[in-house]
């Protein structure tokens, strides 16, 4: 059987264009002989479509689309992911499905079974769990489709009380072929790999696997579609983070040598293609970014101009009576090596008049804190004033040991329309330096070496408010990634005081992560859509 899985990147709720890209995959796999064509899961939709199910006039456009590329599926076989229509009166209305579609119609739909509702999926939410299983028949075909989380249910501690394959094996089919929406994160190609072997090795039977590429706001989709025989063995697999047609014969599979890239390249990629694809899809060209001489907003500065090229990158230096003449310099250097266009706005004045403005009212008050997150709030307003006027998206700079700590200012630094580094940890963000650096100095030496400071007082530094970063980052890793409470951290080896001390902070500044913008996630725990946490609790606090 001649096989393409086509990795596509869609938008959420574009009809137009993604049901023209589908069918352009499906005539460009026509002339490549193929019998069968198959499209990730929701690849009509988007994923996730979240409240947009919720219409009926989108299930319309659904429908009409469907029908659309039924017409011209006349000499092959496309299985397409899609929502579709639950006909009983119990249960939710939609069911998440995979359209079987040849000679001009819809002939068979297969509903997704297993509905995950954790980390970032809320499934269960809108869709209708299957309960009846059944193969398709193609010609002499008999193929076991299933969508996504209904092969992930592996191991010795399953999630669910339901396993779909066991179900569908009895028909005998001759292969897998897996419908996915399965977002990036640095280990998800090894559990992806896992996943396969697991299945095919217990089955005997060859699994084609089909995964969304492209970014929808916070999640990226890296692709990595593949085929696996029988025996476990990956016998062809599509680059990540590009679109892609994967032409498989399942009659002469032969183990190729897989191919893999280091986590950190991956996040570069990864990031690359969020950056790239939110503004894409949003209709924005230009970025514009605060730059202060420090590493983070340098890596994302480099980033941005990898994305979508230095002259879509707006950079703006914003010294105040606390920033120091390297800091300055460092700024200066990025901006020029990068090839951005940049200006200067000192806010020494801004900050003395805001200082004067409120000193009555702070009599008999110290300076604090306040005073530092006024200069910070001051260049945020600088910031988002020159993104109004000039159309431009503000990027957020802050990683995720600062937020996840609450070392950073609301309504300041903490602002922005996208969080470029908001899932990577100090450590991690030093990594990509180095990785951006690996063939030519772009990042300033001096931005990478020099203790990390926010500037905002004389001859201040991180570490005088926080432990150093190579404590700070396994401790968090511990806690948010690994779910390890108190207890578990100290008898890990963890310093009972510190324990204490930053799950303290994590915990009393959930607020601020509630009002920050989108992250782009590449771990397994990002702050934001994947991470549910209470504002108001007092476990650990």
């Amino acid at each position: 059987m001649k096989v393409c899985l086509a990795q596509i990147n869609v938008e959420v709720g574009n009809f137009e264009s993604n049901t023209h890209q589908i069918i352009q995959n499906i005539q460009n796999a026509l002339s490549f002989g193929a019998e069968v064509v198959v499209f990730p899961e929701l690849a009509l939709t988007g994923y996730p479509p979240r409240d947009f199910l919720e219409y009926a006039d989108f299930m319309k456009r659904v429908s009409a689309s469907i029908e659309q590329i039924a017409a011209i599926c006349v000499d092959c076989c496309v299985i397409l992911g899609a929502p579709s229509i639950n006909p009983e009166l119990k249960g939710k209305n939609l069911h998440n499905s995979a359209y079987v579609l040849f000679d001009g119609r819809v002939q068979q739909i297969i509903h997704k079974t297993l509905l995950p509702t954790y980390d970032v999926f809320d499934e269960y939410r809108y869709f209708e769990p299957n309960t009846v299983f059944q193969t398709v028949q193609y010609h002499e075909h008999r193929l076991a489709v299933v969508i996504c989380e209904d092969t992930w249910d592996i191991g010795q501690d399953p999630l669910y009380t339901v396993c779909p394959l066991d179900q569908l094996m009895p028909h005998q089919p001759s292969c897998i072929i897996n419908l996915s929406a399965s977002p990036f994160s640095y280990s998800q190609m090894e559990k992806r790999i896992e996943m396969m072997k697991w299945n095919t090795q217990k089955y005997h039977v060859p699994m084609l696997y089909v995964n969304h590429v492209g970014s929808q706001t916070e999640l990226i989709f890296d692709g990595g579609s593949m085929c696996m025989d029988a025996d476990g063995n990956v016998c062809a697999q599509l680059p990540c983070f590009e679109e892609g047609l994967l032409h498989i014969n399942t009659s002469n599979l032969q183990p190729i040598q897989f191919k893999t890239t280091s986590p950190i390249h991956s996040i570069y990629d990864a990031l690359i293609l969020g950056i790239r694809d939110y503004f894409a899809k949003l209709g924005f060209q230009k970025a514009i970014l605060g730059l202060s001489g420090g590493i983070d907003s340098a890596v994302t500065c480099a980033l941005a101009v990898d994305a979508l090229g230095s002259e879509n990158v707006y950079g703006v230096l914003m010294p105040s009576p606390y920033s120091s003449d390297h800091s300055i310099e460092d700024a200066k250097q990025l901006a020029i090596t990068l090839g951005i266009h940049y200006d200067i706005i000192p806010i020494h004045n801004l900050y003395s008049a805001f200082c004067n403005h409120l000193e009555p009212y702070f009599e008999g008050k110290s300076a604090d804190v306040t005073e530092e997150n006024i200069q910070a709030r001051i260049r945020a307003v600088l910031l988002m004033a020159l993104s109004n006027k000039k159309g431009y998206i503000l990027l957020n700079t802050s990683n995720k040991s600062e937020s996840a700590v609450g070392y950073g200012t609301l309504y300041g630094d903490m602002c922005g329309g996208l969080s470029v580094l908001g899932d990577l940890y100090k450590t991690q963000v030093y990594d990509l330096a180095h990785f951006i650096n690996q063939s030519a100095v772009r990042i300033p030496l001096n931005s990478i070496h020099k203790p990390p400071s926010a500037e905002l007082r004389d001859n201040q530094k991180d570490e005088d408010t926080l432990p150093p970063y190579d404590v700070l980052d396994p401790l968090l890793i511990a806690y948010i990634e690994k779910h390890q409470g108190p207890d578990s951290l100290i008898d890990a080896g963890f310093e009972p005081d510190l324990v204490h001390r930053v799950l303290k902070m994590v915990n009393t500044n959930e607020y601020k992560r509630h009002q920050t913008p989108p992250i782009l996630r590449i771990s397994d725990k990002a702050f934001g859509m994947g991470r549910r946490m209470p504002i108001v609790a007092k476990y650990l606090s």
